[in-house]
């Protein structure tokens, strides 16, 4: 599958962006993940293929919301609120068996995106 990120951009704190990542094709759990510079490429968000639950990291939750469109190809990252550390490079990666505890781990996935970057002023 071939996932195209976009969406990012620069703005400031408080405010909100979208992103999408829109998959070539259907049937994939897709995830956010989000890398600052010097730092490691830490989960965000993702979104089961199988039921549609979505998960989050704590430093996220309430702020950010994952979802799908009804063809199940594109998926959203709405990011509300966003705060200076929210800054990064966002890509989303997608794998067909993910299991639950490894969500949160890039090595699980085989796709990716080419990550789009958003940068949050104070």
């Amino acid at each position: 599958v071939q996932l195209q990120a976009s969406g990012g951009g620069l703005v400031q704190a408080g405010d909100s962006l979208r992103l999408s990542c829109a998959a070539s094709a259907r049937g994939y759990t897709v995830v956010w993940f989000r890398q600052a510079p010097g730092k490691e490429r830490e989960f965000v968000a993702g979104i089961r293929w199988n039921g549609g639950t979505t998960h989050y990291a704590d430093s996220v939750k309430v702020r950010f919301t994952i979802s799908r469109d009804n063809a199940k190809t594109t998926v959203y990252l709405q990011m509300n609120s966003l705060k200076p550390e929210d800054t990064a490079v966002y890509y989303c990666a997608a794998s067909s068996r993910v299991i639950l505890s490894s969500l949160g781990i890039p090595s699980s996935y085989a796709y990716w995106g080419q990550g789009t970057q958003v940068t949050v002023s104070s």
